[in-house]
């Protein structure tokens, strides 16, 4: 149902490599490049503020295009840098007080991990990491039991950083809701990967970035809250954007997602970024996350296959990113080789999120993730290399 030829030639880098880093930063098209391109080029000849100007519909469009990817409202959207700092202005945005509780997973992303601990020494809260169940995902009848009156908000990363898990959000969100307790959802991998809508999922705030599965420019991402959380949140810090000065001793904060905005960003970005949004929809969500399963499950029938392969990607649903490794051969060191002969992926590392790789002694693994513009002769390609790959 997608064009592949089509999507491929407006995807200049196809000529050149074999990119599987797409859950690291994918290739952006030609449209998204080139319309980027032109806004910075017209921002050297007018100045910044003149551009803005000029460009103020495609700067709106990008509110009407990401609340239309996530299936909200464009007053509960706000342009940010990138995902974690947007996943930041919601989670520092509550009053953390000692002896509040913040649950999580075991195998959420680390920056958040590092949230949670640079909050409990500031604030005193704390926070517990729900264990996985018997396939690896997120234990839901744990997390249920964890809940008590102290617990304040529920945090998960939808696909962690260094596996093709996908963990089972609908359900989380089924039991937040159960319990009114507020749900924040690092949609970081998800978002341009597979169909999001919030209100199935039952979260209250999500955060993503542009430079993934989008396809949109680095230093893009974006934050939706819904309607109702907006106002009940207070965003670590404000400008005269954010919240305007109106009178000596006071200001009126936005009453809408705006409030977690700079008044200085990335305009040519986020105008970008809407263009992105508007691509990916254009191909259809639900288009991109078939082909993506099937380029992944194509990629994980032809690695298991190959001796010395070891797939770490658990739960019951799986994503785009394929994570392995193979006996003598050092992910670092493969990620460098394979880009010398224009094969990209990524070395992750299992850092503290994965504790089945920390039991057998696995500190990174090769990441590869597959996009809908990769094709299946790729994919092939990619596991014939690994059959007989060293790092020796």
């Amino acid at each position: 149902m997608i064009d592949i030829q089509r999507i491929r030639k407006e995807t200049r880098g196809c000529k050149n490599i074999l990119h599987l880093n797409n859950a690291g930063s994918s290739l952006t098209s030609a449209p998204v490049q080139d319309y980027l391109n032109n806004y910075l080029n017209k921002d050297a000849e007018l100045g910044g503020y003149e551009t803005a100007d000029l460009y103020k519909a495609d700067l709106d469009n990008f509110y009407l295009a990401a609340a239309k990817a996530v299936n909200g409202k464009p007053s509960e959207i706000a342009f940010i840098e990138n995902a974690t700092r947007a996943w930041d202005m919601v989670f520092y945005a509550f009053d953390w007080k000692p002896g509040d509780i913040l649950l999580t997973s075991v195998t959420d992303y680390n920056s958040n991990m590092v949230a949670y601990i640079h909050a409990k020494e500031r604030f005193g809260m704390d926070f517990i990491a729900i264990p996985n169940d018997e396939y690896g995902q997120l234990d839901v009848e744990a997390l249920e039991k964890a809940i008590t009156s102290d617990v304040k908000l529920i945090a998960i990363s939808h696909i962690p950083t260094n596996s093709g898990l996908v963990n089972p959000i609908e359900q989380v969100g089924i039991i937040a809701k159960k319990h009114n307790i507020p749900f924040l959802l690092d949609a970081c991998q998800s978002v341009g990967q597979m169909p999001i809508d919030v209100k199935k999922i039952g979260c209250d705030m999500l955060s993503t970035t542009g430079r993934k599965y989008i396809r949109g420019p680095r230093g893009t991402g974006f934050l939706w809250v819904s309607e109702n959380w907006v106002e009940k949140l207070n965003p670590p810090f404000l400008d005269n954007h954010a919240a305007p000065w109106v009178t000596p001793d006071s200001y009126e904060i936005l009453p809408n997602a705006k409030r977690f905005e700079n008044w200085e960003r990335y305009f040519g970005g986020q105008a970008a970024l809407g263009i992105a949004l508007d691509y990916m929809m254009d191909v259809g969500a639900e288009n991109i996350w078939q082909r993506i399963q099937f380029l992944a499950s194509r990629l994980r029938d032809g690695l298991s296959n190959i001796d010395g392969v070891t797939l770490w990607d658990p739960g019951q649903q799986k994503c785009g990113l394929v994570t392995f490794t193979k006996e003598n051969v050092n992910a670092s060191k493969a990620k460098l080789k394979l880009r010398e002969n224009h094969v990209h992926v990524s070395a992750s590392g299992t850092q503290l999120t994965r504790p089945e790789q920390r039991e057998a002694g696995i500190t990174e693994t090769i990441r590869a993730s597959v996009h809908y513009y990769n094709t299946e002769e790729e994919i092939d390609h990619f596991i014939n290399v690994m059959r007989n790959f060293t790092t020796d």
